[in-house]
């Protein structure tokens, strides 16, 4: 079993909030926008981190974290992307993963908008953490918890971090 932190969009801003909500978790992963090295180096030094690059994220990022991760933890197959879509509106690309790797949890950034959506068709949890950073259009900052357990994904939660700016 692992309880993992989800976020996503922080652009070179992490608030302090995130240590106290996901002191509990085994790992942190970012779903892209990092925006800074700054805010890798201290998610790696507070936990097992995982990432991928987003559309903000420079040359340097782009060659730290990959643009597409595919891993299996705790029973779980979990492809992470930054952009990509949602059930029904996927990008071209996304979609042609989907088919190709079969991922039980699907998980993208970039829209700064909360989502959590089963899809039938895959037979896949999408997860769209939103936006934890002050850059963007989102009034509230957001990320999210859950635990894998033997090929389950439960106990998820969304957490608010506050409003965006604060």
């Amino acid at each position: 079993m692992k309880r993992i932190g989800l976020l996503s969009d922080t652009h070179s801003f992490l608030d302090d909030k995130v240590f106290t909500y996901f002191a509990e978790c085994d790992e942190i992963w970012h779903a892209g926008d990092i925006g800074s090295a700054d805010v890798a180096d201290k998610l790696e030094a507070f936990k097992p981190f995982r990432a991928v690059y987003g559309n903000i994220d420079d040359k340097a990022m782009q060659l730290r974290y990959p643009l597409d991760l595919f891993f299996t933890c705790e029973g779980v197959d979990v492809f992470i992307t930054h952009i990509g879509g949602y059930p029904g509106r996927y990008t071209r690309r996304v979609s042609d993963l989907l088919r190709s790797h079969r991922p039980r949890l699907y998980i993208c950034g970039h829209s700064h908008i909360l989502k959590v959506i089963p899809d039938p068709r895959f037979d896949l949890l999408h997860i769209n953490p939103g936006a934890c950073g002050n850059e963007g259009f989102h009034h509230v900052k957001t990320l999210i918890r859950f635990t894998l357990d033997a090929g389950d994904i439960k106990n998820l939660e969304v957490i608010e971090l506050g409003k965006r700016g604060l």
